[in-house]
């Protein structure tokens, strides 16, 4: 599968991702509860921080997905970890479907990771999915990704995980 990525334009895709972020399969998210103005505000946060960014994954030009890059020593894990130069945290969703595709997910987070990495100032991606997402986990570990351990953050409790650029190509040529 062939992905291609495009910045969120906040106020376009307002209510988009407002349909992905507050399905109940996304309850990971915490944004179940958001208005659409809510998630147009907090896209436009996003858009307009040096440190964070969010694109949409696009499929044939339609979008399947959404992924956040953020520096971890200035987001999400300022202060819970020792951050490394060439760190890179990473959240990605793919939203709940009524014809899932066997292996889309993967693909996805293969196609996320290969992103990252394609930046070489980027050695390591660091994520803190919560720690009861088993799905998630699994899909990260099937990508290179090994739990270091389980963190306290202010909105859930964390497992966070370390994937070096030698770990994913061990993985997705394995």
């Amino acid at each position: 599968m062939t992905f291609t990525f495009r910045p969120v334009d906040p106020p376009a895709d307002a209510a988009l991702l407002h349909s992905w972020v507050t399905h109940p399969k996304a309850a990971f998210w915490m944004m179940g509860d958001a208005g659409p103005e809510d998630v147009a505000r907090a896209y436009g946060e996003i858009a307009a921080d040096e440190h964070h960014e969010a694109l949409l994954g696009l499929r044939d030009g339609t979008p399947v997905f959404l992924m956040e890059r953020y520096d971890p020593a200035h987001r999400e894990l300022a202060g819970l970890y020792e951050a490394r130069p060439g760190d890179v945290g990473m959240h990605f969703l793919v939203p709940a479907t009524d014809t899932p595709v066997h292996g889309f997910t993967r693909a996805v987070l293969t196609a996320i990771m290969a992103r990252l990495f394609a930046d070489p100032a980027v050695e390591r991606v660091v994520v803190e999915p919560d720690v009861r997402n088993t799905a998630v986990h699994a899909l990260n570990a099937a990508v290179g990704f090994v739990a270091e351990r389980e963190i306290d953050k202010p909105e859930k409790r964390a497992l966070l995980s370390f994937c070096t650029r030698e770990q994913f190509e061990k993985a997705v040529t394995a």
